[in-house]
C-alpha cells in the first residue's frame, strides 16, 4: 500500500495497459504524467503481454501482485488481465483511495472499429467506466519501419490537453458518466492534423487459420496485426513439435476492411487524432431490430406445431 500524504492536492490518475507493464507505451505516458507533476501517478498494470483479451477477467484464483519500481509512480505489476487490473486498482485493496481518472494506454496499435471488442487497452477503459469512474484509452497507430518509441512520447503529448480538461470537469463535478473516450492517434503523430470527434465504424482485420508444424512456423504475429519482420533474429529455440494426435493452427491475417464513411479508422488514417465516445451496450443497428419486431411472433406461431 503507498503512502499518499504529499498528494492529498493533486487528482489521482491510474494507468493500465494490454501490452504489459513494460511496455514503452505505457512507460512514456507514465513519464509524461510524472514529469507534469500535476498529478498524483498509480500503475497498475499486466505482469506480461494481454493483447486481445477483450473484457476477460480472473475468476477462479487469485492474481498475483508485486511492487515495481516507476520513478514517480506508485507501480504494481499484475498477474491477471487489463480489467483485472483496473477492477484491483481501483477497488482500494491495493491502493488507499480510488482514482479520479483511468487512462489504459499507450496501446502499440490502433484499436477502431470492431476491434475494440478485442482489445484489452479499450477494456481496461471499460471497466472503469462500469465502475462510475472516468476513463480514456489510448492507442497510438504503430507501424513497423515508420513508428519510433520516441512517438509514444509526442502521443502522451498529444493527450494531455484531454486528460487536463477532463480532470477539470471532475473537480468541478460536470463531467459526464455515461460513457468512456476511445483515442486513437495517427502513425505520423509529429504532424497530426487536429483532433477529431468522431464515431465507431465497422473497421476490421478479417482473420484466416493456417496448419503449422510448430509455433515458430510462419513467424509471430505482433498486437498490430503485423507479421514480425526477423522472427529468425531472436535467440530462442522452438523445440515444441506437434504432440500425437494434435493438429496446430495459427491465425493470419488475410484483408483489411475500413468503413468508406466518417469514422474513426478512416480519419485516424487521414492524420487525426481520433476521440471516439464509446458505452457497453451491444444493441443491435436499427433496421436490423425494427426486422425482428414482426419475425419473432411469426416464427413462434409458424414452428411452435413442430414440437
Amino acid at each position: 500500500m503507498e503512502n499518499n500524504d504529499s498528494y492529498d492536492e493533486k487528482p489521482t490518475v491510474m494507468v493500465t495497459n494490454d501490452d504489459g507493464i513494460d511496455a514503452a507505451g505505457l512507460r512514456a505516458l507514465v513519464r509524461v504524467l510524472v514529469s507534469s507533476n500535476r498529478f498524483r501517478v498509480l500503475v497498475c498494470a499486466p505482469d506480461s503481454e494481454k493483447s486481445a483479451v477483450s473484457h476477460s477477467i480472473t475468476w477462479r484464483h487469485p492474481v498475483s501482485v508485486k511492487q515495481v519500481d516507476i520513478n514517480g509512480a506508485t507501480a504494481y505489476a499484475v498477474s491477471g488481465t487489463p480489467a483485472d487490473c483496473t477492477s484491483l486498482g481501483i477497488s482500494e485493496a491495493l491502493f488507499s483511495s480510488v482514482p479520479d481518472l483511468v487512462i489504459s494506454g499507450i496501446n502499440k496499435g490502433s484499436n477502431c472499429g470492431y476491434h475494440v471488442v478485442y482489445s484489452g487497452t479499450v477494456a481496461g477503459a471499460r471497466e472503469a467506466f462500469f465502475n462510475d469512474i472516468p476513463a480514456v484509452s489510448v492507442s497510438y497507430d504503430w507501424v513497423g519501419g515508420k513508428s519510433s518509441v520516441d512517438d509514444y512520447t509526442l502521443a502522451a503529448e498529444a493527450c494531455f490537453p484531454i486528460f487536463n480538461a477532463i480532470l477539470a470537469e471532475i473537480k468541478n463535478k460536470s463531467y459526464p458518466l455515461r460513457g468512456f473516450l476511445n483515442i486513437d492517434l495517427p502513425t505520423d503523430i509529429a504532424n497530426h492534423k487536429g483532433y477529431k470527434l468522431t464515431r465507431q465504424g465497422k473497421s476490421i482485420f478479417k482473420m484466416g487459420w493456417r496448419e503449422v508444424t510448430s509455433e515458430r512456423q510462419g513467424g509471430k504475429m505482433l498486437s498490430t496485426m503485423e507479421m514480425e519482420s526477423d522472427s529468425s533474429a531472436r535467440t530462442e529455440i522452438d523445440t515444441s513439435t506437434v504432440a500425437r494426435g494434435h493438429l496446430l493452427f495459427k491465425r493470419e491475417v488475410r484483408e483489411a476492411r475500413v468503413d468508406d464513411y466518417d469514422t474513426d479508422k478512416r480519419f485516424l488514417q487521414e492524420g487525426y487524432i481520433t476521440v471516439t465516445p464509446l458505452g457497453a451496450l451491444s444493441q443491435a443497428e436499427t433496421d436490423y431490430q425494427f426486422y425482428f419486431k414482426e419475425w419473432l411472433p411469426s416464427a413462434v406461431q409458424q414452428f411452435s406445431s413442430a414440437l
